[in-house]
């Protein structure tokens, strides 16, 4: 059988192995076996299922095969930042990244080959979106960096973020296998609570994610409460406008109760003023809130520059007198290409 017809084992759940085991004439415990090889332990290979008879094997490498990503490249950055470009089966290249500090190791996890949305700043959306991830491209992702983790730092990986090449939300069904097999105990156990999926912010989507009551973090891409700044900054918003996404954000917090977090970056002569503070305190006020003021990392054209010191304290000062938690977050990994809106699959 051409190996380019065979189907990849991982889109059989456990019920459909053992079924497969039992239509073969064998017992339907060799599904439970395969299942656990396969998420659990991370198999690569029908081989390393050591368990197995070297005929069930042989079985298994001749009707499926396991698609499994491979780390192409890995480069490490000065600060620890380990950035993985990751082939897929057909060939793709995608990006991932191991991000460490004193007290936790975090993955930054790819939903899309490339990107569907149009944000200027962004080297991603620059790519043309080829294909959204399949649940087990996305999980063999976080396996790849928890076992990096352990290697490099001693540790386990403690949080996941899926703010790495592409937009979630624009491949959800995918998304959400991915995180139950992620939290699942048959696969890496995680809590969804470590676990945030940061969106440029589909309305829709979001009022979706609410009606299935997920447990895990909301983090949305904002950089502007005004409409018209964001616009030209992010093009879908005329689309997705601010009071569309105001409106499913409120629907989220009625129905979770869950804090939003707000990633925003502060550019000189774009949104450094003190009605852009404004505008961002007043978005804020319908729910709690967190706002995560990041670092600007450059994708060489120039049109973008970071704003100075005194743009972002305006913005903490007003923040905090308003009440609302404001962090300021500095790049990792930016001599290797790895921070934030760097992602381009340069490697």
């Amino acid at each position: 059988m051409d190996t380019i017809q065979k189907k990849d084992i991982r889109a059989l759940n456990r019920e459909q192995l053992r079924s497969f085991f039992k239509e073969s004439g064998d017992e339907a415990y060799r599904g439970d076996q395969v299942f656990e090889w396969l998420w659990k332990k991370g198999a690569h290979s029908f081989e390393d299922m050591t368990n197995l008879s070297k005929k069930t094997r042989a079985m298994l490498m001749d009707q499926y095969v396991i698609n499994h990503i491979k780390v192409d490249k890995m480069q490490r950055s000065s600060d620890g930042t380990i950035k993985n470009a990751v082939r897929l089966h057909d060939g793709l290249i995608v990006e991932s990244v191991l991000i460490p500090t004193s007290t936790r190791t975090t993955a930054c996890v790819s939903s899309q080959v490339g990107c569907s949305l149009d944000c200027k700043f962004c080297a991603t959306s620059r790519l043309k979106r080829m294909r959204n991830l399949n649940p087990d491209e996305i999980y063999d992702q976080v396996v790849a960096i928890d076992r990096q983790s352990r290697l490099y730092h001693d540790r386990p990986l403690s949080n996941i973020v899926f703010m790495g090449m592409g937009e979630p939300l624009m491949n959800y069904n995918n998304l959400l296998k991915s995180i139950e097999k992620i939290t699942g105990s048959e696969g890496l156990g995680m809590s969804p609570k470590r676990i945030t999926v940061s969106t440029s912010g589909v309305p829709k989507m979001i009022r979706k994610m609410a009606d299935d009551e997920v447990k895990f973090k909301l983090a949305v891409s904002l950089h502007s409460a005004i409409d018209t700044i964001r616009t030209s900054i992010m093009p879908f918003n005329a689309t997705f406008t601010l009071p569309d996404l105001r409106e499913s954000l409120i629907y989220w917090y009625q129905k979770t109760k869950s804090r939003i977090t707000y990633e925003y970056v502060v550019w000189e002569g774009i949104n450094d003023t003190q009605k852009d503070v404004d505008a961002l305190v007043d978005f804020c006020k319908f729910a709690p809130s967190k706002v995560n003021l990041i670092e600007y990392n450059p994708i060489d054209d120039g049109a973008f520059q970071q704003a100075g010191e005194a743009a972002l304290n305006l913005y903490v000062n007003t923040l905090e007198k308003n009440g609302i938690t404001v962090t300021v977050r500095r790049s990792r990994g930016k001599d290797i290409d790895a921070a934030c809106g760097q992602l381009a699959n340069k490697s």
